[in-house]
C-alpha cells in the first residue's frame, strides 16, 4: 500500500460483497436497491456487478456509479458555497474535506492540512502507477480551501441530484 493505514479490497471482493447485500434485501422484500459509491475506485466495480445482481434478483437495482458526475456535483457544491476552486480528480482536497467538516469537523485535523498536487491529473497515469506517481502525501488539490459550510451545500446538491436520478428511474420502470 502507497500510503500508512490505506486499506483496500479487490474489485472482485467488491462487487461480491454489492452481490451479496443486493441479494440479503431482495430476500427481505426490498423492491429497489440504491448502489451510491463514493470513492473513485468504487464506481466502475458497482457500474459493472450492478446489472449482473439486477438480473438475478426481483428488486430493481439502480446504480448511481457515474464517477464524472459525482466530482462535477462535489466541484459545483464549492462554487455554489461561494468557493472558487476546482479540482480535475478529485481526493482529500477542498472538497472532500469540506463534506467531512459538515459531517462532523472534529474528524478533521485542521492543523495538519496540507495541499497537495493542484492542476490537470492523468487520470490513467494514476489508474496505472498509483497515487504516489501523482503525489507524495495522497491530497489531490487544497483542503484549506474547504468549510463546514460548503460540506453541506455539497451534500445537498449530491442528495437532491440523485434523488432526481432515482425518482427518474422510479418513474422509468
Amino acid at each position: 500500500m502507497e500510503f500508512p493505514g490505506t486499506i483496500t479490497i479487490p474489485p472482485e471482493t467488491l462487487m461480491d460483497v454489492i452481490r451479496g447485500y443486493c441479494r440479503s434485501l431482495d430476500e427481505h422484500g426490498f423492491e429497489e436497491i440504491v448502489l451510491v459509491p463514493t470513492h473513485g475506485g468504487n464506481f466502475a466495480p458497482v457500474k459493472t456487478v450492478a446489472p449482473d445482481v439486477g438480473r438475478e434478483i426481483d428488486a430493481t437495482v439502480i446504480p448511481l456509479a457515474n464517477l464524472d458526475e459525482h466530482m462535477r456535483l462535489l466541484n459545483d457544491g464549492l462554487s455554489e458555497a461561494g468557493i472558487d476552486y476546482e479540482q480535475d480528480v478529485i481526493h482529500a482536497g477542498a472538497a472532500e474535506t469540506a463534506v467531512v467538516l459538515a459531517i462532523n469537523e472534529n474528524l478533521v485535523r485542521m492543523e495538519n492540512i496540507e495541499s497537495g498536487t493542484e492542476g490537470p491529473i492523468s487520470t490513467s497515469r494514476l489508474l496505472s502507477e498509483g497515487f504516489k506517481s501523482i503525489t507524495e502525501n495522497g491530497v489531490l488539490g487544497d483542503p484549506t480551501k474547504a468549510t463546514a459550510e460548503a460540506g453541506e451545500t455539497i451534500i445537498q446538491k449530491v442528495v437532491n441530484t440523485y434523488a432526481d436520478h432515482i425518482e427518474t428511474e422510479r418513474r422509468s420502470v
